[in-house]
C-alpha cells in the first residue's frame, strides 16, 4: 500500500494547467506518490508523455463499462440500457474519480483539480488524524440561496438510503482539492448498491444533478459517523469568473494561508498563463525558504 495518491481529471483544453499541476505533485509529494490521470480517449495521446512511474493515465473506456460511449459533438455520454437522460461529461468525470479512487490501494487519495497547484510538502499525515482520514468540511456552508447543492445534498440522500430532506443549513463538502480513503470510497459504492437495488455507477449516473463530494460527505458524517475536519484553508481558492491581471494575481497569492498547500484560480476566470505562473512564483517565494510563512 502506498501511502498518497493524487487524481485529477483532465481533457486537452486544460492541458497547460495540467502541466503545473503535475509538476507541483512531483515537487511537493514523496517519490512513491502517484498521479492517476483520467482523460478522454481521444486526449491520451496528449497526455501520454506523462506517463511513468509516478503518472498513471486511465481513460473513461478503462473505467466506464464498454457500453457507455460518448456521444460526438454533444458533450454527453450514451448508456444504451438506460439512453435516458444522458450521462453528462461533468457527472461522468465525478463518477471517473469515484472509479478511480476505488480501485486505488493507499491509505489517502488527493483528488485535485487541473486548476490547482501544490506549494507546500504534501504528506498522508496531514491528512489523517487518529487512524481516520480527515474530510473537508464547511459547516452550515450550504443554504437556502444554494440551489445547486441542496440538489446535491438531496441526491446523496436518495442514493444513500437516507431519510430526507435534512434541514438546512448544511455542511459543504465540495472544494478543488480533497482527500478520500479509498477503503470509504469502496463502502459508499456498495452502500449505494444496496440503497438503490443497482450497481453504484448507474445508480449515481441516472441523476441529471449529483456531486461527488457531497455523496462522499454525507455518508462519512451520517453513515459512518463523523471525520475529524480538514482545514477549509487547505487550498487557497478563487472561484471567481473573472479574469486576474498578473498583478490581481500576485495580489491573491500573497494572501495565502499559513496552513494551505494547495491554490487554485479557477480556469473558468479565463485568468492569462502569464498571470497564473506569477501567483505560482509568488507562492513559491513565500512558502520558501526565505518566505515570509512558515
Amino acid at each position: 500500500m502506498s501511502a498518497l495518491a493524487v487524481v485529477t481529471p483532465t481533457y486537452a483544453p486544460d492541458a497547460e494547467l495540467f502541466a503545473d499541476l503535475h509538476r507541483s505533485v512531483l515537487e511537493h509529494t514523496s517519490d512513491d506518490t502517484v498521479h492517476h490521470v483520467v482523460v478522454a480517449d481521444s486526449d491520451r495521446r496528449l497526455f501520454a508523455r506523462y506517463a511513468g512511474p509516478r503518472c498513471r493515465i486511465w481513460t473513461y473506456a478503462e473505467i466506464l463499462p464498454r457500453r457507455i460511449f460518448k456521444a460526438p459533438l454533444a458533450g454527453v455520454w450514451i448508456d444504451p440500457m438506460r439512453p435516458w437522460p444522458p450521462l453528462r461529461g461533468w457527472v461522468a468525470q465525478q463518477a471517473a474519480k469515484v472509479a478511480v479512487t476505488a480501485r486505488l490501494d493507499a491509505k489517502v487519495v488527493l483528488v485535485a483539480d487541473s486548476d490547482v497547484v501544490l506549494v507546500r510538502e504534501v504528506t498522508p499525515d496531514l491528512f489523517i488524524q487518529d487512524g481516520q482520514v480527515r474530510m473537508f468540511r464547511l459547516d452550515d456552508g450550504v443554504h437556502e440561496g444554494m440551489a445547486d447543492h441542496v440538489t446535491w445534498h438531496r441526491v446523496a440522500r436518495e442514493l444513500l438510503g437516507l431519510p430526507g430532506p435534512a434541514p438546512l443549513p448544511l455542511p459543504d463538502y465540495v472544494s478543488s482539492l480533497a482527500c478520500w480513503d479509498p477503503a470509504v470510497v469502496r463502502e459508499m459504492q456498495r452502500r449505494i448498491s444496496g440503497a438503490t437495488g443497482r450497481d453504484w455507477l448507474p445508480a449515481f449516473t441516472s441523476h441529471l444533478q449529483v456531486s461527488e463530494f457531497i455523496v462522499y460527505g454525507v455518508f462519512v458524517d451520517e453513515v459512518l459517523g463523523a471525520a475529524p475536519a480538514l482545514s477549509t484553508a487547505i487550498c487557497h481558492s478563487r472561484w471567481d469568473r473573472t479574469p486576474l491581471d498578473p498583478a490581481g494575481a500576485v495580489a491573491f497569492a500573497d494572501l495565502l494561508p499559513p496552513d494551505a498547500v494547495g491554490m487554485m484560480i479557477s480556469a473558468k476566470s479565463g485568468t492569462p498563463m502569464a498571470a497564473r505562473l506569477a501567483a505560482i512564483r509568488r507562492c513559491s517565494q513565500i512558502t520558501g525558504p526565505d518566505g515570509s510563512h512558515p
